[in-house]
């Protein structure tokens, strides 16, 4: 009996028969990737508590099997479900989904890996609390821990997500547990509120790494607001959107802009109501420039559009909407949506009925409720419709119910370049990758985010035919060429998928051999997650 035999039996004795996947039909489902690079794993194993963790992994250790933890496998983009190798074991934590604690007076709650979106949303409505959590776009059954631990960010005042843990509780390599910050200590009151506890700070070390298998963490929530507005800023020209840039940092820094800022290009904002016209351009990407003029027109949309939420007291959003008007009111056409202007809106369409003109408020309406609801903690599946740009049959039925990108058979790519909060680095950026899009073939799909007061940090999205051998190989040689011209023009990504982690490394780097020597100390065996941000 070989090594991996020995490994399934010891943990289907732990776990029972049901929870130790190795059939290929089981295992089928974490091989779909949106890169179109599927890592078949050994085989998949569903513990549902952090005790079972610790067992898995001392098993894996006894057995010499290499582990590859997930939350929901909704990693879309950036690896999806998959290994970061041949041979390694999933550990799928979907099952760990417990939300351990909610402390309504300190504004947080404590997680565990499996716990998505749509739960702690609804835990917190279903209890009538005070409180919203941050969400992102990426749909309402992904995993909250799973993102943190990537640095992902969301929408609110506290979408700079990573900043905003404390206490995290990690199974180790050899089984042991960490608990970080104060939570080691016996009946510690500020565990889950003062990240640092005393002594060195440990929880970074465990976001984008393979140092161990984090089982829970504190995550702080937002105090509901008396007033939300959200900002929708269209801005009509490709270069105008540097002086925006500029006058909204000042905002940003000062506080007047809490919330994240994303601003997208007219691309990103058209492929959120529909999928390529391939009806009207029958050769493929890119969109012929006349086409796409014509959909920005009909759509009623500028080059960019720039997008935040206000929060506060009715005063406070008043002003900061007066301290928007002028730095940007003459460079950029403003509307700020609330729930009354919503409820007017919705009012007009149905009074104008079915025609174009009462559809196109329609749909505006439903789309400045899906913001708002972000801009709340409440996550839409709506905001994934991008994906499947290139997807053969555009949205599923039922889109965005239960939609998965990864499954539903959808290329997609992204980069993520972080660059200074300036105007010239926007245009510097775009002009970059403009010409490598143009050359190999796409359309070029932008959103920049101003994560906190200092710095963009962009999604650039290569979507492709994924059932197009041809299309999957133009679209793979321009991820990698996009990837080395931003690297080497200092414009270093914050997030990247397996096949870009060994870019990272030029040999020469005493982060990455610092970073080898800790994994080395943590985990000289190599089990957990072998070559995930591991250049070598």
């Amino acid at each position: 009996m070989d090594r991996l035999d020995s490994a399934l039996q010891a943990w289907r004795q732990l776990l029972g028969p049901a929870r130790v996947l190795s059939a290929p039909g089981e295992l089928a489902p974490y091989t779909a990737s949106t890169s179109a690079n599927p890592v078949l794993p050994l085989a998949v194993l569903r513990p549902r508590s952090h005790d079972e963790v610790v067992a898995v992994v001392q098993r894996a250790g006894e057995f010499d099997m290499p582990l590859y933890p997930l939350s929901t496998g909704h990693n879309w983009g950036y690896g999806d479900a998959c290994p970061s190798s041949d041979g390694q074991v999933i550990v799928d934590l979907g099952g760990m989904n417990r939300i351990l604690e909610v402390n309504p007076g300190l504004a947080y709650a404590v997680i565990e890996p499996g716990v998505t979106q749509a739960q702690l949303a609804g835990h917190l409505a279903e209890h009538r609390l005070p409180l919203w959590m941050d969400c992102t776009g990426a749909g309402p059954d992904t995993s909250l821990v799973g993102n943190i631990l990537e640095r992902g960010f969301g929408h609110t005042p506290y979408g700079n997500r990573v900043l905003h843990v404390a206490g995290l509780r990690i199974v180790l390599a050899d089984g042991d547990t960490l608990e970080t910050g104060f939570g080691h200590f016996a009946r510690a009151s500020a565990a889950h509120l003062y990240p640092y506890g005393v002594g060195p700070w440990l929880d970074g070390l465990f976001t984008q790494s393979n140092f161990g298998i984090v089982t829970s963490l504190g995550f702080w929530l937002m105090p509901q607001t008396e007033v939300v507005n959200h900002l929708v800023a269209s801005v009509a020209t490709f270069d105008g959107i540097a002086a925006v840039v500029d006058a909204l940092r000042p905002l940003r820094m000062d506080g007047t802009l809490r919330s994240v800022v994303h601003i997208g290009n007219d691309l990103r904002v058209l492929s959120g109501g529909m999928a390529f016209p391939a009806e009207l351009a029958p050769h493929g990407p890119p969109l012929p420039a006349s086409l796409r003029s014509a959909l920005c027109a009909k759509a009623g949309i500028g080059a960019w559009t720039v997008s935040a939420a206000l929060y506060g007291r009715a005063a406070q959003v008043a002003d900061a909407r007066s301290a928007i008007r002028a730095a940007i009111g003459g460079l950029a056409k403003l509307r700020f949506i609330d729930d009354r202007a919503l409820a007017v809106g919705g009012a007009a369409a149905r009074l104008l009925g079915r025609g174009k003109l009462g559809a196109r408020l329609a749909a505006q309406v439903e789309l400045g409720r899906s913001l708002l609801n972000m801009n709340r903690g409440i996550p839409d599946g709506r905001f994934l419709a991008g994906a499947y740009w290139r997807r053969r049959g555009g949205l599923p039925d039922g889109f965005p119910l239960g939609a998965n990108p990864a499954r539903d058979g959808c290329g997609m790519m992204w980069l993520a370049p972080v660059l200074p909060l300036r105007g010239a680095d926007f245009l510097r950026v775009h002009a970059l990758v403009e010409p490598i899009f143009a050359r190999h073939g796409f359309d070029l799909f932008e959103t920049f985010s101003m994560i906190n007061e200092r710095t963009l940090g962009g999604v650039l999205t290569i979507c492709f035919d994924r059932d197009d051998g041809v299309e999957t190989a133009r679209a793979q040689a321009c991820y990698h060429t996009a990837f080395k011209q931003l690297m080497e023009a200092g414009y270093i990504p914050y997030r990247v998928g397996p096949q870009s982690v060994a870019a990272l490394d030029n040999g020469r780097d005493t982060y990455w051999r610092t970073v080898a020597r800790i994994k080395a100390a943590l985990d000289p065996q190599q089990l957990i997650a072998p070559g995930r941000y591991q250049p070598r």
